[in-house]
């Protein structure tokens, strides 16, 4: 019997150290390095393939939050089995929201992998949260969905998810007071406006009424930023209101 030796290209010395950095952090040997290398690119890189197509994380990024909601989703219909699909699908979403993946991405560090033209100060919070979706994504296309789930459970599930702490998390301020105003029946409004001031960055306020009554004002760098703040303002002015009636 003949056999043919597989030729492996041996790594350069940046991707040997990725690939150690990778395997310390991951509890398995990486196969396909270029996929993790993609992971960690951002877009200002402008990188290429050979036929033009963009080089950077937001692919795997899509389908790595793909398959995380799919690792928890199973996992939340097995663990709770009396719960609807209503309240399934809100505890998929506290436990994959924006701010807990950027928790998440910031507690392994990724960002020492990423390559990019802009400065760490100026991209944003969201490239943590970001990057772990996109690892995730490489690790499907590496090892394949139980990798995935292995590593779901040793990083998300096992250490942060608690059910019933997750059951009295706000993830969203403003869809619990529109809630709360809808099915009490009150008239509520949002209204926002630039207010920079004096200073270069631009801010946005946001006034809430509720009844024709001005409840909370919010401030802060993004329209989204000031309603939720704003919104957290009216829900600890309503909130024995609010959490009696779980409304």
């Amino acid at each position: 019997m003949s056999f043919i030796r597989k030729i492996i290209k041996p790594l350069n010395q940046e991707d040997a150290q990725l690939y150690y950095e990778l395997k310390k952090l991951l509890k398995f040997s990486p196969k396909k390095i270029n996929q993790y290398k993609k992971a960690f690119t951002h877009r200002s890189v402008q990188m290429q393939d050979n036929k033009g197509i963009p080089i950077n994380y937001e692919r795997l990024e899509f389908l790595g939050d793909s398959v995380l909601g799919a690792v928890i989703a199973a996992y939340l219909y097995r663990k709770v089995p009396t719960g609807s699909e209503g309240y399934l699908t809100q505890m998929r979403s506290k436990i994959v929201s924006r701010e807990h993946l950027n928790e998440l991405g910031r507690d392994l560090n990724l960002i020492r992998f990423v390559k990019s033209n802009v400065d760490q100060a100026n991209v944003g919070a969201n490239i943590h949260g970001n990057i772990f979706e996109a690892l995730i994504g490489a690790i499907f296309l590496d090892r394949g969905y139980a990798a995935c789930q292995k590593f779901i459970y040793k990083k998300v599930i096992n250490p942060y998810v608690d059910i019933e702490k997750l059951e009295g998390k706000i993830t969203s301020y403003k869809g619990l007071i529109i809630e709360w105003c809808q099915k009490q029946k009150k008239k509520y409004t949002f209204d926002s406006y630039e207010d920079s001031g004096n200073e270069n960055i631009k801010h946005f306020s946001v006034k809430i009424s509720i009844d024709g009554q001005q409840v909370a004002k919010g401030r802060a760098t993004s329209k989204k930023k000031a309603e939720e703040q704003a919104s957290k303002r009216v829900y600890y002015a309503f909130q024995k209101e609010i959490t009696l009636g779980q409304l």
